[in-house]
């Protein structure tokens, strides 16, 4: 499967505190799906040699962080966090028995994504049985950039945060920029976006909001198949992720 390696947009070291630039490391190590060397490190959270040793001192000790053989990856207690996450997500434990149905149901996977530091964040996942090769899995992460599912968070994010994505994920004079923009607009009227092969070559997918009662969105609901076994059958399947999405939306306003 396809690993996203692109760091989130992160502060220098020069304008983050000490308790900041330990969770640069973290987040670096979370993003990169892979150990990194110290050099590796230094190159992509752009903290000096001296500051990085203190942090990932400190990080060993506690336990967020471990290294074997010169290389740095997350360490035990960062199982002991996303085991937490798994039993306190609220997000989550409303989503989970919608999207095991719909899995079910479409015979295709379905996926949890949440917008955070500039990245679309996959916070679960149930697969299919069928093969599906994309970059999408639980706790991987793409650039809010492409795809129904970033498409989908930005469209829907408030107008401050949406400005803040787009500095940090386009640059000022991209051409594309205003098509996305009129696009975004086109999504929030919609409800729903469908993109082909846009992250993954050959993936069909479809992307509605979570929202609360306030339509704030909380993250987006997402369906993914190869285009070839979605052909035929886009409508039934757009349709099917529009309703689950508004379900999960309504479960989570009831309990709240």
């Amino acid at each position: 499967m396809p690993q996203n390696n692109t760091p989130p947009k992160l502060p220098t070291a020069t304008a983050v505190s000490a308790v900041d630039r330990a969770l640069v490391v973290l987040a670096t190590l979370a993003t990169q799906g892979r150990a990194m060397t110290a050099a590796e490190l230094i190159a992509t959270t752009a903290l000096s040699q001296s500051t990085l040793y203190r942090q990932l001192a400190s990080l060993k000790r506690w336990g967020f962080v471990l290294e074997v053989d010169g290389r740095y990856a997350p360490g035990p207690l960062s199982l002991q966090l996303a085991l937490g996450f798994d039993m306190a997500s609220h997000l989550v434990q409303h989503a989970r028995a919608e999207m095991v149905a719909m899995a079910q149901q479409s015979q295709e996977s379905v996926g949890l994504v949440v917008a955070v530091n500039g990245q679309a964040v996959c916070i679960d996942m149930v697969d299919s049985t069928q093969s599906l090769r994309c970059s999408f899995e639980k706790g991987r992460s793409v650039p809010l950039q492409k795809g129904a599912s970033s498409k989908c968070l930005l469209a829907h994010l408030p107008a401050a945060a949406l400005q803040a994505a787009l500095d940090a994920n386009f640059a000022t004079d991209d051409p594309g920029l205003p098509a996305l923009q009129a696009e975004l607009g086109n999504i929030r009227k919609a409800g729903y976006v469908v993109s082909h092969g846009e992250v993954d070559a050959g993936v069909w997918g479809v992307s509605a909001p979570v929202l609360t009662s306030g339509k704030r969105a909380l993250g987006a609901l997402t369906l993914m198949a190869p285009t070839v076994r979605a052909q035929g059958k886009q409508p039934q399947l757009i349709q099917m992720l529009v309703v689950s999405a508004a379900r999960i939306s309504r479960n989570l306003n009831t309990a709240t």
